[in-house]
């Protein structure tokens, strides 16, 4: 049994009026996000997407496994690749794979099989769950609450995104079986989403949609009185 080790954690605690205002800010920065379809295919230098995996990696995990892997693509082949398979797969949503409800629910976002942004935006990083580790020795190494963990790390690479003043969308194609053929994952990593990311396009337009206010989305216990 590794016994654990432990360090100082000391970081500043600013004001509480100061930590009022960096909540507020974070919130109103984050509320201008938006998921974006239309990418300018202006490029973007790899290290600002380095950088921001980094920033996703600082995500908790169970036991600290950190069970995720951010593919990074910028080869325009690659691409050509991932969004014809994509579009194949979405053609058969769309085409009666979908139930009806689901489809209802999609049509406010006006998505189609359709996803060209796929090869305009300069880069797309592809984010894979590890369901198991591998030791040196080729055993298998229990990873625990996966998808817990590598969710955190989605939504913190979204913000991540947003922050540093480019766009992503969070999409999932199901099946996504071909992201793992296509990029040549093993057989313990498996699609978890894939983010194009860059610049919104000069005539960028999204729907027309409004959030849920707190009260829908946050409840205290117990309630207060008066």
């Amino acid at each position: 049994m590794i016994e654990p080790q432990f360090i100082p954690y000391r970081p500043t605690r600013p004001p509480i009026e100061e930590v009022a205002a960096r909540a507020h800010d974070l919130y109103q920065a984050l509320d201008t996000r938006r998921s974006v379809r239309m990418f300018s295919p202006d490029p973007v230098p790899r290290a600002i997407i380095e950088d921001v995996v980094r920033a996703a990696s600082t995500a908790p995990s169970g036991a600290h496994r950190q069970p995720w892997r951010f593919v990074i693509v910028g080869d325009p082949g690659t691409k050509r690749k991932i969004r014809a398979a994509a579009e194949a797969e979405e053609a058969e949503n769309y085409g009666g794979r979908l139930p009806e409800d689901w489809l209802e629910a999609l049509a406010p976002l006006g998505t189609d099989e359709h996803k060209p942004y796929l090869e305009i935006a300069p880069w797309i990083v592809v984010l894979f769950e590890e369901r198991y580790g591998i030791n040196p020795d080729g055993s298998h190494r229990k990873n625990f609450y996966v998808k817990e963990s590598v969710g955190i790390a989605a939504g913190m690479f979204v913000a991540a995104v947003h922050l540093s003043g480019l766009a992503t969308l969070p999409h999932t194609p199901s099946p996504m079986a071909f992201l793992s053929k296509t990029l040549e994952r093993p057989e313990n990593e498996r699609p978890f989403a894939l983010f194009p990311v860059g610049y919104p396009a000069d005539d960028c337009v999204v729907p027309d949609l409004v959030r849920k206010p707190l009260a829908e989305v946050a409840v205290e216990f117990p309630p207060p009185v008066g």
